[in-house]
C-alpha cells in the first residue's frame, strides 16, 4: 500500500507541477494581451488636455464657447464658427489628436467654403472632462448634432465632417441620424486594419471597433472623400475600399502628394473651392 500510496502522490505532484505551469502560462499570456492591448489603446487615443494647446486663437479666428453634455452627463466643450448668413452649419469631428485649437486652419478653410462649423472636443480633449472611448466618442457626436438642431438647423442644412479618427465618429452618427452630406477626411477602414499596421498578427486579434467599412453601406447621404495618396499613417488604400463600400452619389478626391497632417496645406485654396462645389452640387446653397 504504501508503494501505491508514494505512486499516487508522485502523481498528484506532477498533476500539480503541470496545473500551476499552465497557471503560469496563461497569466503571462494574459499580461502579454493586457500590455499589447494597452498599446493600442495609446495609438487609438492621443489627447491634449487644456491648458495645453493655442487657445489664444479663439478671438483672432471668431470662435465662440459652447458648452455641451452628452447623454452619459459628461460635459463637453466645442467652439463654434457661425456664419449667419450661411444657411449650412458643418459638425468638424477632429483626428486622434490635440484639440479643437489646432483645427482652425480647418474651421476657416470650411467656412470660406460656405458653412458655419462647431469644432468638437472629444471627452478627455481639450476643455472636455472624461476619458475617451469608442462608445464615448459616438455619444459625444450625438450631443454636438442635437446642439446644431437646437440652433435651428434642420438635419438637411448639417454636413458631417470627419478627419481621420473623426471620420469613423462621422460616418457612425450619419449611419443613424440624417444629414445633407458627410465629408470623409483621410478615413480608416476601421479600428482593426489600422492595428494591424503597428502589430501585423496579434493587433487585429485584440482591436476591434470603429469599422467605418461596414457602417458606410448604411449611410445614404451624399459623399465626399478626400486622401493623400502619400498618406504614411492611414494608408491611401483605406479611403479607396471605403469609397467602394458607400452609395451613390459619391466623389473621391485623391490629393497628389499629401500625406496625413498635411493634407489641408497641400490642396491649398482648392480645398476650400471643392468643399464649395460639394455643398452647391447638393444642397444648391448661396
Amino acid at each position: 500500500m504504501g508503494k501505491f500510496q508514494e505512486k499516487g502522490t508522485a502523481k498528484r505532484r506532477r498533476d500539480l507541477s503541470r496545473a500551476i505551469h499552465a497557471s503560469i502560462s496563461f497569466a503571462l499570456l494574459l499580461l502579454i494581451i493586457l500590455m499589447l492591448s494597452g498599446v493600442i489603446n495609446r495609438f487609438v487615443y492621443y489627447p491634449m488636455p487644456y491648458p495645453h494647446g493655442e487657445w489664444n486663437l479663439q478671438t483672432e479666428a471668431g470662435a465662440q464657447d459652447l458648452w455641451l453634455t452628452a447623454a452619459d452627463g459628461i460635459r463637453l466643450h466645442a467652439w463654434w464658427f457661425p456664419r449667419p448668413q450661411l444657411r449650412l452649419a458643418t459638425l468638424f469631428l477632429h483626428g486622434n489628436a490635440g484639440n479643437v485649437t489646432h483645427r482652425v486652419d480647418h474651421a476657416q478653410a470650411i467656412t470660406a467654403a460656405g458653412s458655419s462649423v462647431l469644432v468638437l472636443d472629444y471627452r478627455g480633449y481639450g476643455k472636455s472632462s472624461g476619458h475617451p472611448s469608442e462608445r464615448g466618442l459616438y455619444l459625444d457626436a450625438d450631443a454636438a448634432y442635437d446642439a446644431l438642431v437646437r440652433l435651428g438647423y434642420s438635419p438637411d442644412r448639417i454636413v458631417l465632417h470627419g478627419e481621420s479618427l473623426g471620420s469613423a465618429v462621422a460616418v457612425e452618427l450619419g449611419s443613424r441620424r440624417p444629414c445633407a452630406e458627410l465629408i470623409l477626411e483621410s478615413p480608416l477602414a476601421s479600428l482593426s486594419k489600422m492595428a494591424g499596421l503597428v502589430l501585423p498578427f496579434a493587433g487585429p486579434l485584440l482591436v476591434h471597433g470603429f469599422d467605418t467599412l461596414q457602417r458606410i453601406t448604411r449611410v445614404h447621404a451624399p459623399l465626399l472623400v478626400i486622401h493623400g495618396d502619400a498618406d504614411e499613417i492611414v494608408p491611401f488604400s483605406q479611403g479607396q475600399a471605403v469609397f467602394s463600400m458607400a452609395h451613390e452619389p459619391k466623389q473621391f478626391w485623391r490629393v497628389l502628394g499629401a500625406h496625413h497632417n498635411d493634407l489641408l496645406y497641400v490642396t491649398g485654396k482648392e480645398y476650400s473651392a471643392r468643399l464649395h462645389a460639394f455643398y452647391q452640387s447638393v444642397c444648391r446653397c448661396k
